[in-house]
């Protein structure tokens, strides 16, 4: 049956963020309805920002579009234009080499959720736009490094 069943969807906490990044995703959460229903082309996930929680470092993508619609809740779509509040039902979009580094948070006193649709790529280079580091996404898994490509530890 096409339909999803929510409930049996797996919570996703944490992230795959080198330290001390990592720390900074604390109360966020996803469900990956797009998995769940055997998507393969491109994903879709429902982010959950708890009260003072983001989505993630402020980032752009070289080869993914992404495309957001909030669901419910309140959050603030901070990117290289500013800040700009987000209410269920508006949308943003984030075409694939756009150096515009994008990220919402909750900086409300409820829980936001948010569907985020992005395409899928046999490799990708994601930017994040406050600090010095970059990843990039293959066959082989991720590797975050700095911008220049040289590691991030020594």
């Amino acid at each position: 049956m096409p339909k999803i069943d929510l409930s049996k969807v797996p919570l996703r906490t944490g992230s795959i963020y080198p330290a001390p990044h990592d720390a900074e995703m604390e109360g966020r959460a996803s469900l990956r309805v797009g998995d769940a229903g055997g998507l393969t082309q491109f994903g879709a996930n429902i982010v959950i920002l708890e009260p003072g929680a983001k989505s993630s470092l402020r980032h752009w993508h070289e080869e993914q579009d992404e495309f957001v619609v909030v669901l419910s809740g309140e959050c603030t779509l901070i990117d290289d234009s500013g800040e700009t509040p987000m209410r269920p039902g508006e949308c943003a979009a984030f075409p694939a080499g756009d150096a515009n580094g994008h990220h919402f948070v909750n900086r409300t006193d409820t829980e936001a959720r948010f569907l985020v649709v992005g395409t899928r790529t046999p490799t990708e280079t994601a930017h994040y736009s406050d600090i010095d580091m970059m990843v990039k996404i293959g066959p082989d898994g991720f590797e975050f490094t700095r911008k220049d490509g040289s590691p991030l530890q020594g």
